[in-house]
């Protein structure tokens, strides 16, 4: 069984609210101070998890520059005051910096018994699997 140190379990508190909120602003229409909360939690939890070093080696490798780019971006013009824009920038760059982890992700799905009888569904089995089938790799 792996056990989680406690940075690792505060970590894991903090990107958890940093979602809760992000998803919150999100559905209150764009609330700046709701989504600005939600990402220095999401970012602060994700550094405690992984720790510092190894969340500044996976944010600024060379071929993920550009999704870096697009991902803070994003949160410094939602912090800025521009939520829509801020958010839509951040999703794009979110997709971009995780799409290697999507397979994995889709493949764990599936075998969840009422989630995987969805995405076998024959409209959503399709888009999930040109989700999951995904070459890039971390």
């Amino acid at each position: 069984m792996i056990s989680l140190s406690d940075t690792q379990k505060i970590g894991m508190g903090l990107t958890g609210f940093g979602v809760f909120f992000l998803f919150f602003g999100m559905i209150l229409f764009f609330d700046k101070a709701l989504l600005a909360i939600g990402n220095v939690l999401f970012v602060a939890g994700l550094s405690f998890v992984i720790g510092l070093e190894r969340t500044f080696r996976f944010f600024f490798q060379k071929h993920k520059m550009k999704a870096t780019a697009f991902f803070l971006g994003g949160v410094l013009i939602v912090l800025i005051g521009w939520p829509l824009i801020g958010m839509i920038l951040e999703i794009y760059g979110f997709f971009l910096l995780f799409r290697g982890f999507f397979p994995v992700v889709v493949g764990f799905i599936r075998r969840v018994p009422v989630l995987g009888y969805l995405l076998n569904l024959p409209g959503i089995s399709s888009l999930v699997d040109k989700v999951g089938e995904s070459n890039n790799m971390v």
